[in-house]
């Protein structure tokens, strides 16, 4: 038998269902007998079509390489000063790099861009002409200083895949104090990994 001759004869069995309960209850109204007939079609109404399903898989990839990037280099101050005593003058910059996990990094800080300015004595230069010396050192007790030879005055690292912040300790040395100015330098930061 197709499924369209079976759900007419279904409907039919349901239609003579609706009619006994109308005659066996003539004081029901015709609308109850109605729901509980649509009801029972509901409830009891065979299912035609069941769905089919079908799968497959597909792959998920990324490739992670090595890299640095510098997140950020914080100027490095020394202030404001009348006279360059005995003791000097000190401050620190913050350099904030960010590497892949397990990636080997060198951190190099340039000489400057003072004229003759060399790692061992910066320069900080005046719109007269005027130098400041000072130094970049890696530890605060200024005994190493931060240069660009990897493997000699760079500092290593090993990725953390999180932002990693280096200190820069900075330090003006007890020297003739020149004329009143503003003194600058541009120190270059270069990451190797």
């Amino acid at each position: 038998m197709s499924t369209s001759s079976f759900a007419r004869l279904w409907l039919k069995g349901r239609a003579d269902s609706v009619a006994a309960l109308r005659a066996a209850y003539p004081h029901i109204a015709a609308p109850c007998c109605t729901s509980i007939a649509a009801a029972l079609f509901i409830v009891a109404a065979p299912t035609i079509g069941l769905a089919a399903t079908a799968t497959t898989t597909f792959n998920v990839q990324i490739t992670i390489t090595n890299a640095c990037t510098i997140v950020s280099a914080t100027n490095l101050n020394f202030g404001s000063i009348g006279v360059i005593g005995a003791a000097g003058v000190g401050s620190t910059s913050t350099i904030t790099v960010l590497c892949t996990t397990s990636a080997p990094y060198t951190v190099g800080v340039s000489a400057g861009t003072g004229s003759g300015a060399t790692v061992a004595n910066r320069l900080m230069t005046s719109a007269a002409s005027n130098t400041v010396g000072y130094s970049l050192y890696q530890d605060a007790g200024h005994s190493v200083l931060w240069g660009t030879t990897i493997g000699t005055d760079t500092v290593a690292g090993t990725g953390s895949g999180a932002s990693q912040a280096l200190t820069v300790y900075g330090q003006v040395p007890s020297q003739v104090t020149p004329a009143a100015g503003v003194y600058n330098d541009t120190v270059t930061v270069t990451v190797t990994y």
